[in-house]
């Protein structure tokens, strides 16, 4: 029986930088997984969509499909528009069977991502002391979501022994100048941005904007394509594989 396909489900952008992060993200996933029929797409603003992705692989013979949201919040795209996209796409196509998993989320593991793309940043600003850290995610309504990005930063900062605070690009405080503007007001003169973002776009511009004015020594990029990311990938695949096998 064959295995399930895969789908890397991405929020999608009108920045063309982001849409070429995902394809990389989704190579690296092929790489480590050449034996999986494995596809991207986008929820919106970013072509293909999930919709022209699964009648793909309809046509193709394919009855089973895993969903992995390429999100790192279980937030309003998680909770609600995947569901939908799912919702949608089994009613057009009875007898298929889909399953979302949970999104990528806030693994430790990505720490040392942060930490790999951190210190290429700070090398490329010559930069060889740090005593504060700002952890700078998109941001969301959503409360919850919001709180485990300031826990992922709380277990960086006790890694490194620095202090650290969680900025959002947008729907909560503080912004990433903001929180380089506090640390510069308690005395602190070397404060470097990780970028608790997937792919480049205009909200991570923005902030990186913002933290360099603010003083910011250095900003990082985004996680990208990072083989760190693709085994995660591929690790909430292999549970939604798994539960698409009848009890």
């Amino acid at each position: 029986m064959a295995a399930p396909a895969l789908v890397a489900l991405a929020h999608g952008s009108r920045d063309p930088r982001s849409a070429a992060t995902v394809t990389a993200l989704v190579n690296e996933v092929k790489a480590q997984r050449p034996d999986l029929r494995i596809e991207r797409a986008f929820l919106e603003l970013s072509k293909p969509s999930f919709d022209t992705v699964v009648d793909k692989l309809v046509r193709a013979g394919h009855e089973e499909i895993v969903v992995v949201p390429l999100l790192l919040v279980e937030a309003f795209h998680a909770k609600v528009d995947v569901p939908e996209l799912i919702a949608s796409a089994t009613a057009r196509h009875p007898g298929l069977k889909i399953r979302a998993t949970d999104v990528l989320g806030l693994e430790a593991r990505f720490l040392e991502v942060l930490d790999e793309r951190l210190r290429a940043a700070l090398k490329d600003a010559r930069v060889r002391e740090l005593d504060a850290l700002v952890l700078a995610a998109a941001g969301t309504s959503d409360p919850l979501a919001n709180q485990a990005v300031a826990r992922l930063a709380r277990v960086w900062g006790t890694h490194h022994k620095l202090p650290v605070t969680a900025a959002y690009a947008t729907s909560a405080p503080p912004a990433t100048g903001e929180a380089v503007r506090a640390f510069r007001a308690e005395g602190r003169r070397h404060i470097a941005v990780a970028s608790l973002f997937l792919a480049p776009g205009t909200l991570l511009d923005r902030a990186t904007e913002l933290a360099l004015e603010a003083g910011a020594v250095a900003v990082s990029d985004p996680l990208g394509a990072h083989p760190e990311v693709a085994r995660t990938v591929l690790a909430r695949y292999a549970v939604g594989a798994v539960e698409l096998v009848p009890v």
